[in-house]
């Protein structure tokens, strides 16, 4: 699962790109935060708690942790698992993106699609029929990008903060 274009390499993640994922993890906290901290209440130190998550997620043949590199630099990653559904439903597990990322000064290069439509493909290897994701109310162009993937909307959260 390789992809190169306009000198971008989207490859499976290592170990070793870990650390280097872990300020885009903080970048990804912090605008969700700023969307809603009340959704987004992290605790202190994200990128350390995702630290081994993610070591485990390149480890593991059943996740998909894709990173994208431009001259030795990473500029994006994807991390997505397989999760169980709960058991009324027909479909026993499901592909979920959990995070994408794309540094800000590399977007709209096709980068984030390219690194979706990987994990996707990934999933269909793996015999998992449904793919799912959420993006926030305020990421239009989240969900512009998904929506050109082949995602629809499937369900509405709402929040209610009780005090």
């Amino acid at each position: 699962m390789r992809y190169h274009g306009k000198a971008v390499i989207i490859r499976p993640a290592t170990t070793a790109d870990v650390p280097f994922v872990l300020p885009m993890v903080e970048k990804i906290a912090a605008l969700h935060e700023s969307w809603d901290p009340a959704k987004y209440g992290y605790k202190p130190n994200v990128p350390e708690m995702y630290r081994s998550w993610l070591g485990t997620r390149a480890n593991d043949p059943r996740s998909v942790f894709l990173v994208a590199e431009r001259e030795g630099r990473l500029i994006a990653f994807l991390v997505a698992t397989i999760e169980r559904e709960i058991p009324i439903y027909r479909l026993d597990q499901v592909g979920f993106i959990h995070d994408l990322w794309v540094e800000p000064e590399y977007r709209n290069e096709g980068i984030a699609r390219q690194m979706t439509m990987l994990a996707i493909e990934k999933f269909r290897e793996l015999d998992v029929k449904q793919v799912r994701l959420d993006t926030h109310a305020k990421n239009d162009a989240g969900r512009a990008l998904f929506a050109s993937c082949g995602f629809r909307a499937s369900v509405t959260e709402m929040l209610l903060e009780i005090e």
